[in-house]
């Protein structure tokens, strides 16, 4: 029963691996079983803190969940290009929430470094992408404020502790504020080749690594805990 999760863990990661390489190929050739594969794809990542120990951080787990399910929401909202602002809503509150699930881990990171580096990139973006923003201004730069603060609690976890959950996550959120800038280059100032590959790839990627690394978490927890006792 011991290795049972870990056993669950490698299957979930290699079924999303999988879908997202088949939904990948089926947004390149236009194909409509996108339309299923595509929220198909983060369903199978986030099932896999389903089959995460229910001891050990379990507010951390459940707020990550949460956030899960509104980049799930998210993903569901942007297969319409009508529905981009309630789509950019639901992964703004996602973002808020890891921040929350970050914090609530391991307190508030406050690293000069990063955060200097992470503004200053944000801040570029932003005003690089800005003439051709139009109506989505404030919306946009909200948006490119808290992912920024996201990315800045999560690279504080990595530079805090070391362990390997926080590399994957200081890698995932890396990932995903690449991701949503090449989504907001394709979208506000100049579509782009294979951009849904790129953009798709680098997002599951992300939310993967985000999935496994809370995983870890959890699971280490409980392992730990089994020890002391």
């Amino acid at each position: 029963m011991v290795g049972e999760p870990k056993k669950w863990q490698r299957s979930i990661n290699l079924l999303s691996a999988v879908s997202a390489c088949i939904a990948i190929y089926l947004d390149f050739t236009g194909h409509n079983l996108y339309l299923l594969f595509k929220p198909l794809t983060t369903i199978l990542i986030v099932s896999l803190l389903f089959f995460a120990p229910k001891q050990g951080h379990p507010k951390f787990k459940l707020i990550m969940m949460v956030a899960f399910g509104f980049c799930l929401l998210g993903d569901i909202l942007l297969l319409n290009p009508a529905y981009f602002v309630f789509g950019l809503i639901a992964f703004l509150l996602a973002h808020i929430l890891f921040i929350v699930g970050f914090i609530k881990h391991k307190n508030f990171q406050f690293h000069w470094g990063s955060f200097v580096l992470l503004f200053a990139i944000g801040g570029f973006i932003f005003f690089w992408l800005k003439p051709d923003l139009g109506d989505f201004m404030i919306p946009v730069l909200i948006y490119v404020l808290v992912i920024t603060c996201m990315a800045w609690q999560g690279i504080g976890l990595f530079l805090r502790d070391k362990g390997k959950a926080y590399s994957w996550i200081a890698l995932a959120v890396i990932l995903f504020m690449l991701s949503d800038t090449m989504l907001a280059v394709n979208k506000f100032k100049a579509p782009f080749a294979y951009s849904s590959v790129l953009i798709l790839g680098t997002y599951w990627l992300s939310i993967g690594l985000l999935a496994n690394a809370t995983f870890k978490i959890v699971w280490d927890s409980k392992a730990n805990s089994g020890n002391q006792a």
